[in-house]
C-alpha cells in the first residue's frame, strides 16, 4: 500500500472496510505514521468546540481522495422561476 503523506493538511475522503462493510471518512488528514492514516473533524456541538479523529490502518484502507468542495449555498436549481 502506498503513502498518503503527500495528502497530510488537505480535506479527504476515505473508504474503508469494517468486516463486511464499507465505511467511509471524510475529514482532514493529519497524520500518516506508515501503519495508519488519521483523519480529524472538527465541529460545535452545544456551543463547544468538539475535535473527532479517526485512525484506519493501512490493511482497512480501500482508497483515499481528495473531496471535494462542500457547496456554500442554494445552487442555480433552488432558484425561483419568474
Amino acid at each position: 500500500m502506498g503513502s498518503y503523506a503527500s495528502l497530510v493538511g488537505k480535506r479527504v475522503e476515505a473508504h474503508y472496510r469494517a468486516a463486511d462493510i464499507q465505511l467511509t471518512a471524510i475529514g482532514t488528514l493529519v497524520f500518516d505514521s506508515g501503519k495508519s492514516i488519521f483523519l480529524e473533524e472538527r465541529f460545535s456541538q452545544g456551543g463547544k468546540e468538539k475535535t473527532m479523529r479517526v485512525e484506519i490502518p493501512y490493511e482497512f484502507v480501500i482508497r483515499v481522495v481528495v473531496a471535494r468542495a462542500e457547496p456554500s449555498g442554494p445552487g442555480p436549481s433552488s432558484r425561483k422561476k419568474s
